[in-house]
């Protein structure tokens, strides 16, 4: 792509369009644009849209390589053109941000929050703009929080609760328009209800903070607007820092109080159901023995004004009930509940259940009101939404993101040790069960979750489909993309390119990417993969005797990024633009990043192996933790949260002096040492040189330039280059010792992002002797013993996953037009040869296909592919992706025989 052909891209979008604003990237190719240069958008029609736009990384010459773009609320057309070097448009009605008195107005054109620059809300008003007039819709919009001292018991009373309101410490303004602002707020959900809640927030690491319980649980909520928009985005972070033996959460939600100024019967609440919504009136006229009027009770229902009721009902209407409260309970994937009752003390009535709520609801009346609403709602179960007081002048509405009719949350670890007290019993225990234990790693203090919602101020009862159409915009928010090819043009992210089925070989390897990611589409539905710490996860391994996954046995349950697939997803997206992979590897980043990687304490930085629970496995990696894992959706979104994880990492090896990853298996005497840490060349290198590499593209940070360009070189001058397997860092200087002269390869060196990552290095920057130190290293791992030896003066232990490793070979034929080695990758790819004890089963299944199983012995029908687990499928899909971008040509000549 020339800078000529940058002039203008092409847009779409992902899945369905949005019409409250929408935030998006696009890559640019090296040198095509220039810092500074501005952006206009225009519709299909060639309609100037105003649009905001802002650098999110730049190449090494300075050019920018990701743009961020903003575009306002309005309909949504099918498609868009931004073209770099023209003046935007701008908008009618912009966004701003002004502050007065300690507090922030920011204005929509639609919409008004007012938000206090500290204290116990996240917005003191919310006010609605119509007709030159303005209309107060809600008051108080704050988090809410329960904590009990023990977990709720099988049988008996459970522990007395405390209600605790979020404290908000500090006030960021992140963007002020014209047609996007982003405030942020950050504070702390714990202490007692009224009381001290002392101590400034920057202090979370560990250790006891006041109030009731331990923990302060510290939050950050983003507040989304966009300039014509009357909903506004809430994206709410917060971190687990409680004592999981004593801490206990029982309810965490998003609380606000509505201005409630219409008659009873012209009141409505609505909660969203399995496809429609409840459709209720505080006080209902339908179904009375006296009839109010066809034309009342037709307007009831939708929400309109019911006018002039009939005379005998308007007489008795003080003798119709007001049904106050209301309450959709969300407490499994495959079910909610719901019930309604008059007042506080009076018993509540139960109303039709339904199977999974999309999680949005409406409170108010025929002048205005709230809608409400929390993304996955179901898939993020246990959770709620409350009305209360719908018949008084201020009532509340509540989004329990962990409903208090649930159990408390039990972050406890899930066995008492079974007595591996030493490192030697340890292994043991790694050995039988996978396992990876050590008394007290198996800590959540510094896990994370983020949740999306949103408030909508609304000047009438909207109607139904109204209603449904706020709940699908919440449930999967319209965003702004680019073609595969033009995105491939960009040169962004390494190795990939869009499928081509154009020959038998080439066809049947895209259909087992395919059957892939449908595999885990259907296996998160079957075995439902859901729930507030889960969602977005996947498990480890199959379990053919049981038909089930490993759920419940030590490193074989979640999968926590293990041999990246979350790098296969996204791939797998970029080349094919397929809305759910998309959404698929949206929810994995959301969760890998969070629950998978310690946010504070000791740990920070650090993610945790495989295992029952996200948390549990006593090996703290930078592999789980990677930036490579998250950038994709950084770059492709303009996720601030995103943004914040990849932060974390600014400094990533400083997290060597915290504990050693092989502290258990060493044949050598090693203490982390600032001047001397052990740092691995493969899985722990290729996170770190991701995590700098993303610093200095999007922050142009000198130091982790330096880091990232001299470890490169220090890898080349190394005379084993990667074949050292790991060499010694200088905190100081950022520089490897080169005097090493090792050969220690592992099976699982490159399987952690570090051919991606390498690929993308070698095409960015010129570092004398790393692409040679690469090269070798991918010609050398499926070489022949004979060639090994002959090469290295020995041959290499540790070599399997041999699939998975094809690409290094691809890689290096590729580099080296190496026609021979071409097929021999294609050869590796497709034969397992010789590698018994990490034997791939996706080669020796002839045809992949689905077997069902049902009957008693199994919980529930099933469609299964025992022989496919999360390493096998993540690494094919690796493989594939790269091999045919490399070395597709050769893929015939291979024969078929050998085909895939």
């Amino acid at each position: 792509m020339t800078a000529e052909g940058a002039r203008a891209t092409a847009l779409r979008w992902l899945d369905r369009p949005g019409d409250q604003g929408v935030t998006w990237g696009v890559p640019w190719p090296r040198g095509a644009v220039a810092p500074g240069t501005p952006f206009a958008l225009t519709d299909e029609a060639g309609r100037d849209v105003p649009v905001q736009s802002w650098v999110s990384a730049t190449w090494p010459d300075g050019s920018v390589k990701w743009s961020a773009h903003a575009a306002g609320a309005g309909p949504a057309a099918a498609g868009y053109r931004l073209e770099p070097g023209r003046a935007p448009a701008a908008p009618a009605t912009p966004v701003t941000v002004t502050r007065d008195g300690g507090a922030l107005a920011v204005t929509t054109g639609v919409v008004t929050w007012t938000i206090e620059e500290s204290g116990p809300t996240l917005a003191r008003s919310i006010a609605r703009h119509t007709a030159g007039s303005t209309r107060e819709i809600a008051r108080d919009v704050r988090l809410v929080s329960l904590h009990q001292a023990g977990p709720t018991p099988d049988e008996g009373a459970a522990p007395p609760r405390e209600q605790a309101t979020g404290l908000v410490e500090r006030v960021t303004v992140e963007q002020d328009g014209p047609v996007r602002a982003v405030v942020r707020l950050d504070g702390h959900h714990g202490g007692s209800h009224g009381g001290s809640h002392g101590g400034h927030h920057g202090g979370h690491h560990g250790g006891h903070h006041g109030g009731h319980h331990g923990g302060r649980l510290p939050f950050s909520v983003r507040l989304y607007f966009h300039a014509g928009a009357e909903a506004v985005r809430i994206l709410h972070t917060f971190v687990w820092d409680g004592d999981p033996e004593r801490d206990f959460l029982a309810g965490l939600g998003l609380r606000a109080d509505v201005v409630m100024r219409d008659e009873l019967h012209d009141r409505h609440v609505r909660l969203a159901g399995s496809g429609g919504f409840l459709t209720e009136a505080v006080r209902g006229l339908t179904g009375l023995r006296l009839d109010p009027g066809e034309s009342a009770r037709r307007n009831q229902v939708a929400g309109l004004p019911c006018g002039e009721l009939a005379p005998e009902v308007a007489s008795r209407l003080h003798l119709v009930p007001a049904w106050n409260d209301h309450t959709l309970d969300q407490s499994s994937a495959d079910g909610f509940t719901l019930r309604k009752r008059t007042a506080e003390g009076h018993a509540w009535v139960t109303v039709p259940a339904g199977t999974r709520s999309a999680g949005y609801g409406y409170l108010g009346g025929v002048s205005g009101g709230l809608g409400f609403g929390l993304r996955d709602f179901w898939r993020l179960h246990p959770t709620r939404l409350d009305v209360r007081n719908a018949a008084a002048g201020s009532a509340t509405v509540t989004v329990w993101l962990w409903s208090p009719s649930a159990p408390a949350m039990d972050l406890r670890f899930y066995h008492d040790g079974m007595g591996q007290d030493t490192f030697a019993e340890q292994l043991e225990g790694l050995a039988i069960t996978y396992e990876d234990y050590e008394p007290g790693f198996g800590d959540p203090r510094g896990i994370a979750r983020t949740h999306e919602l949103t408030l909508r101020a609304l000047g009438a009862t909207p109607s139904a489909g109204e209603l449904a159409g706020f709940a699908a915009a919440m449930n999967e928010p319209g965003l702004l993309t680019a073609a595969p090819a033009r995105l491939r043009e960009a040169g962004v992210f390494g190795v990939w390119e869009p499928p081509d089925r154009s020959t038998p070989a080439r066809a049947a390897i895209e259909d087992r990417l395919d059957f892939l990611f449908d595999l885990y589409v259907r296996e998160r539905e079957q075995r439902r993969w859901y729930g507030f710490w889960d969602y977005g996860d996947v498990m480890h391994t199959y379990d053919a005797d049981r038909h089930t996954w490993r759920y419940d046995v030590g490193g074989y349950a979640w999968d926590n990024s293990e041999l990246s697939p979350d790098l296969w997803l996204w791939l797998q997206y970029l080349r094919t633009g397929r809305a759910d992979v998309f959404r698929f590897a949206e929810a994995m980043t959301r969760h890998t990043g969070e629950v998978d990687v310690y946010h504070l304490g000791r740990w920070k930085g650090l993610g945790s192996r495989h295992n029952v629970q996200h948390w549990g496995c006593s090996c703290k990696q930078v592999r789980i933790s990677n930036a490579a894992y998250r950038r994709f959706y950084h770059y492709l979104t303009a996720d601030e949260r995103t943004g914040d994880l990849l932060d974390e990492l600014s400094a990533p090896e400083e997290t060597f002096t915290v504990v050693d990853p092989r502290r258990k298996v060493r044949e050598d005497v090693y203490t982390p040492d600032p001047s001397a840490l052990s740092v691995g060349l493969g899985t722990d290198w290729g996170a770190l040189a991701a995590a700098w590499l993303t610093r200095w593209e999007r922050h142009g940070d000198e130091r982790a330039r330096d880091r990232l360009l001299g470890t490169m070189a220090d890898i080349g001058a190394l005379p084993r280059g990667f074949l050292t397997g790991e060499a010694r860092l200088d905190l100081a200087t950022g520089r490897f010792d080169t005097s090493a002269d090792d050969i220690a390869v592992s099976h699982l060196s490159s399987l952690f992002g570090l051919p991606e990552i390498c690929a993308e290095l070698i095409d960015l920057v010129d570092v004398p002797g790393f692409e040679r130190a690469w090269l070798e290293y991918c010609r050398l791992y499926l070489a022949t013993p004979e060639q090994q030896e002959a090469e290295v003066g020995r041959r290499l232990d540790g070599i399997s996953l041999i699939q998975a490793h094809s690409r290094l070979t691809a890689y290096a034929a590729a580099r080296t037009g190496d026609a021979e080695l071409a097929a021999w990758a294609w050869r590796r790819f497709a034969r397992d040869e010789g590698d018994q004890l990490n034997t791939n089963p996706l080669q020796r299944q002839e045809t992949w296909e689905l077997t069902l199983v049902d009957g008693p012995h199994v919980l529930a029908p099933v469609r299964e592919a025992a022989f496919v687990s999360t390493n096998d499928a993540a690494q094919y899909g690796l493989a594939a992706i790269h091999n045919l971008a490399l070395i597709a040509e050769h893929l015939e000549e291979a024969g078929p025989e050998k085909g895939p």
